[in-house]
């Protein structure tokens, strides 16, 4: 907001402003192929709902801004529709981590939050390398191209690099960037075999069923938003499929699995000065 007045916004206005940006792209592009990136400022402090959406979902302004964004959504859907372009647009809709109620702004989420659960099932939330950090909203939509379902895949978001580029006939490749176009489409549940997760640097490894976090220093807890982060000093391994919320640590008791896990980790991601040494003690 250093441009003068030309630069200046209201906060409250800023879905309405980022949508009709978004809108008038389609509308613009509509007879080309293209590419839009909409990212969506609502779930980000400081929240600040539209009057229009104010008390919308009793949960106060996190809630909100929850119900402006999906309306949002729904606006935007309603345009490719209207365009005639809906059948002929594949939608991702995803998130970049795992949710935080109180992230500095005091705006009564935690105290609205009810019996409400975030991270469902999982432990964690951002900033952490347990599940509800790392294991994002993720979910694609085509009408009449993609059948509703769910899927266990395990895919990530820089795997749409390449399998974007297969759906439109380039042969672009990302050197992590994994080709998973029928995972995403629906037509198959394989995705890829393993892959590294990230938390603020720190790093950890998703096999199968397995995860495997390898001890960092710090605190077990960012107090600030009252997170588990898992750090740990000693490994941690769970089996997700037994295990969905990461209660039970296998490390000492399957010690062939977690040799496996480490030796499979530290051959992808290579030295890192982030962890402490990867070898059992």
């Amino acid at each position: 907001m250093k441009g003068g007045e030309s630069a200046k916004w209201v906060d409250e206005d800023m879905a309405d402003h980022f949508l009709k940006g978004a809108q008038d792209y389609v509308k613009k592009h509509k007879d080309e192929p293209f590419f839009l990136y909409y990212a969506m400022q609502q779930p980000h402090v400081p929240r600040t709902p539209h009057p229009r959406f104010v008390g919308a979902s009793g949960m106060g302004a996190r809630g909100d801004v929850i119900v402006e964004a999906d309306w949002c959504i729904g606006e935007f859907v309603k345009t490719l529709e209207e365009e005639g372009l809906l059948e002929n647009t594949l939608i991702v809709f995803t998130s970049d981590n795992g949710p935080v109620l109180n992230d500095g702004y005091y705006d009564d989420a935690v105290e609205k939050l009810g019996s409400h659960t975030p991270g469902g099932p999982f432990r964690g939330g951002k900033y952490s390398l347990l599940e509800a950090g790392t294991h994002v909203p993720f979910f694609t939509y085509w009408k009449g191209k993609i059948q509703p379902s769910t899927s266990n895949a395990l895919v990530s978001q820089v795997d749409l690099l390449s399998s974007l580029a297969a759906l439109v006939g380039s042969d672009v490749k990302g050197q992590d960037s994994e080709e998973l176009l029928n995972a995403f489409l629906g037509k198959e549940t394989k995705g890829r075999e393993n892959l590294i997760i990230e938390a603020t640097s720190r790093t950890a490894f998703r096999e199968g069923d397995w995860v495997m976090i390898p001890p960092y220093p710090g605190a077990a807890i960012n107090k600030s938003v009252n997170i588990e982060v898992g750090n740990s000093k000693k490994y941690q391994l769970y089996n997700l499929k037994e295990d969905i919320g990461q209660k039970n640590n296998l490390a000492e008791e399957n010690k062939d699995k977690l040799e496996e896990m480490i030796a499979k980790f530290v051959t992808i991601r290579g030295d890192h000065k982030g962890t402490q040494k990867m070898e059992l003690k």
